[in-house]
């Protein structure tokens, strides 16, 4: 039986498990270098894999018009491969075109219809990366059939 961890990668990332979902905020602290977010989300993740018995990462392509917050989620994503790797855990990837067309039937979708989206499906997302990576969960399981 395979074990989904979706993730909404970003310096606020979203995510969800079979049991549970939440968001992740990975900000650095005042005084800490912008690498702390790298070392709380392998931390976070790690701590998750191991609570969830998780075999399959699923996370949303790093895609987008702002070049910082590329750079930050393709940094996130390097992390994860490596991770992933280590642990043995497979890894799946989607845009967000994919996940907002599954979602809400339009590849172009605003945050708030995403999360209007996940709300009609019973959850009440913190914020849209929490609702981005309830959709993304129900995506995995779709396209891959588990």
């Amino acid at each position: 039986m395979m074990n989904v961890l979706a993730l909404d990668i970003a310096t606020k990332t979203g995510w969800k498990t079979k049991t549970a979902s939440g968001v992740w905020d990975l900000t650095p602290n005042r005084g800490e270098s912008s690498g702390m977010r790298l070392v709380r989300f392998k931390a976070k993740v790690i701590e998750l894999a191991g609570l969830e018995d998780i075999n399959l990462i699923s996370y949303e392509r790093p895609a987008g018009m702002h070049k910082s917050s590329i750079m930050v989620a393709s940094e996130m994503v390097g992390i994860l491969k490596e991770l992933c790797v280590y642990l043995n855990i497979e890894l799946a990837c989607y845009s967000a075109t994919q996940i907002k067309k599954f979602a809400t039937g339009t590849g172009n979708a605003n945050k708030e219809a995403m999360i209007k989206a996940a709300v009609e499906l019973g959850f009440n997302p913190a914020d849209d990366n929490e609702a981005d990576a309830i959709h993304l969960y129900n995506l995995t399981i779709s396209d891959l059939k588990i």
